[in-house]
Formats: C-alpha cells, structure tokens, sequence
C-alpha cells in the first residue's frame, strides 16, 4: 500500500538517512518477533492457563491482560524447548514478511524509476495473538506523482511483486497439507481463494476445510488476501491508483462508491452465510479511503497498449486473490 500527498512540497529527496534507516529496520524486527509469535500459535497445541485470581475490582480490569501476558510467556517457553516450533515460527513469519517486503518494494523501485521520494517501507506490528502478528506495510510517497503512466506503475507495480513471492509460497503450503482432522465444532475455516482451488487441481493435492493449519498455506492466504483488499478500486488503495490512471477522477469516485456497496452487501451476506463480521473489517476500511482525496498527477497522457495488457493481468491477479467470504465460523 502506498499513501501519496495531495499537494507539491518541496524538492524531492530521493535518498534514506540512517535516523530512516534505524526506525524502519526496528519496525522491521519488532514485526518479525511479533508475527512469528502469531505464526507459533498456529502451530502449538492448546497451553493450560491458570486464570488469574479474581478479588477486587483491580483484579477485574487486569484480567484480560494478565491472562494475554500468561499466555504469551507460556507460549514463549513452551516454543523454546522445542526447536520444531521456532522453525514453523519463523517458517510463517519469514515467507509473510517476504511478501510483505515485495509488495512494498514493488512501489518504491517503480517511485524511484520516476524520481519521486519516497520512504522505505513502514512495517507495523501488531499483538502477537492476532492472526498475522502484523497489521501489514505500507510506504509514504513525500512528493507529486509526474504523470498518469507513473501512478499506474507506481500503483500496480506493489500487488504484482507481492504475487509473484506469494505464488510458490502457496505452492509449498499446498504440497504441505496434511490429512484433515475430525472438526470438533467452533473452528474458524479459512476458505480458499482461487489460486489456492487451481493450483491444487495441478498437484493433484485435496483441499479441505479440516486440514491442520501450516506457516506456508497461512502466509499465502493472508499474502493473497493483502493483494486483493490493495486491488478494489477505492480511493487511494493501489486499485483506487489504477482505477484513476485508467480511467480518470470522475469514474474513479463511481467506481470506488460502487465496490464500497458491493462490499458492504457482501459483508452482510458473510455474516448471514458464514457467521463471519470480517467482511466489515474491508467495509470500514473502504468507508475511510473513500474520504480520502486522491491527488492528481501533472501529466496526463495515454497509457499505451502495454499497461493496458497490464491493467487485463492485474485483473486476473485479483480474480485468483479474491475471496467473498474469507473466513466462515462454525
């Protein structure tokens, strides 16, 4: 994801300072550690936790983060005397953080071949018993984009790095998938996008809703999902980018307001079918950017018949990315 200015500042700067580079390699490390603690929890059995003593009304308001923190030391120990573990861990969190990385330095190569500044990528953390561990990437871009060709490369160029990393990750989830196992009722299902149904039928390998979880098919998923929640066409997600290089401001506000219906209509239904609110999570996402101004670039000529074959691939990626309903609860 990238996030532009709406107004020229001064000159730009194309290079990185070490202050830049310390603070976006820690953001870095800290999200490593943090979704690789989320990537172990995928992977370990249910730990046995005390609850904490309940006997006052500090004891109330502590419970919730004193049960959090005495499941995450617990996680910690248990993961360091197994070193199968640590390295499912890092399996996840490696091969997310990859695709992550590409996806972002898929934009920031495209604004350097333009000569527009922009920051490194902005990795965020997130608490470890979320499902990634992180709340994803983005970068800043600190100065106008020059031309409608430039914002459609800058744009499309995130997602498609981030597929192509993506691709033999979900391969070698798929190839690592395990006999399923009897459901016990309360699972979460974690419901295949396109890719992951074509790309089974080529290895011949069955999908089921009721497989063990590995870090590989995990990553994957949630890299699949991050591309194809960049390609809607609202605002200034990186589809909103090439939704307005394409086909200019005014269809770029219709069809933003358009797919934010389609969304919330598609929520709706997952919570009916599904029992899932995780299609609001994209809505509320959708309702903010569509408040968002886009900026214009300074020059606005034809696109060309190559990103016009472009436009039709990135397309497809988001058919094979994209998912109704992501998540069904049991």
């Amino acid at each position: 994801m990238s996030s532009h200015p709406i107004l020229a500042g001064p000159r730009s700067r194309l290079g990185i300072t070490p202050r830049e580079w310390l603070v976006h390699g820690a953001l870095f490390l800290l999200t490593l550690v943090t979704s690789t603690l989320a990537g172990l929890i995928l992977v370990t059995p249910g730990l046995p936790i005390d609850s904490p003593p309940l006997d006052g009304w500090l004891s109330y308001l502590l419970y919730v983060p004193k049960l959090y923190f005495s499941y995450l030391f617990a996680l910690i120990v248990f993961a360091l005397s197994s070193q199968t573990l640590l390295v499912q861990g890092l399996a996840f969190s490696l091969t997310l953080l990859a695709i992550l990385t590409a996806h972002e330095l898929g934009h920031y190569v495209a604004c350097r071949r333009y000569g527009v500044s922009a920051t490194l990528p902005f990795f965020i953390p997130a608490p470890p018993l979320f499902l990634a561990g992180t709340f994803g990437a983005f970068i800043k871009i600190r100065s106008i984009i020059p031309s409608r060709r430039a914002l459609f490369d800058i744009g499309l160029a995130g997602p498609l790095a981030g597929f192509i990393v993506a691709l033999p990750v979900a391969i070698l989830g798929l190839l690592r998938n395990e006999p399923p196992v009897a459901p016990s009722g309360g699972e979460i299902i974690f419901n295949d996008p396109l890719l992951f149904r074509m790309l089974a039928k080529v290895l011949g390998v069955p999908l089921d809703p009721y497989s063990p979880i590995n870090p590989f098919y995990m990553s994957a998923w949630i890299g699949l999902l991050v591309t194809s929640l960049n390609l809607l066409p609202v605002g200034q997600l990186d589809g909103g980018h090439c939704t307005f290089a394409v086909f200019g401001p005014r269809a770029h506000k219709i069809i933003g307001r358009t797919a934010f219906l389609v969304m919330v209509v598609l929520a709706l239904l997952g919570l009916y079918w599904h029992g899932s609110l995780s299609g609001f999570v994209y809505c509320v996402l959708l309702a903010v950017m569509l408040n968002v101004r886009h900026p214009q670039p300074a020059i606005t000529e034809p696109l060309g018949r190559f990103r016009a074959l472009i436009g039709v691939l990135t397309l497809v990626v988001f058919a094979l990315c994209f998912w109704p309903f992501p998540i069904t609860l049991t």
